[in-house]
């Protein structure tokens, strides 16, 4: 299995919610869609703390797409939204899954 997840947890720019999070979203949402490999994301907020998560085909899918949000995406709103003091970013291949 060759699948990987793409986990970033960081806490907002005071002040911020999680919807304020997601609206600023748009332009990753629709750079993550065209990326190779990309198969969803969910974004979560644990009373502050916002989860973000991507899976991909591959580690390799993942790293390209990342390194991409940094340079091609950097213009993007969702940066000014993070605290970057905050972030912790990794990419995990996956052991095991289960589906319904």
């Amino acid at each position: 299995m060759s699948e990987a997840l793409e986990m970033t947890t960081f806490r907002l720019v005071p002040g911020l919610t999680g919807a304020d999070f997601v609206k600023a979203n748009e332009d990753i949402d629709a750079y993550l869609r065209g990326r190779p490999g990309f198969r969803w994301r969910r974004i979560l907020d644990d009373g502050g703390t916002i989860t973000d998560i991507v899976a991909w085909d591959s580690a390799a899918d993942a790293r390209r797409s990342a390194a991409g949000i940094t340079t091609e995406m950097a213009g993007s709103p969702v940066h000014a939204t993070i605290d970057h003091t905050t972030v912790d970013f990794r990419i995990v291949p996956v052991l095991h899954q289960v589906t319904a």
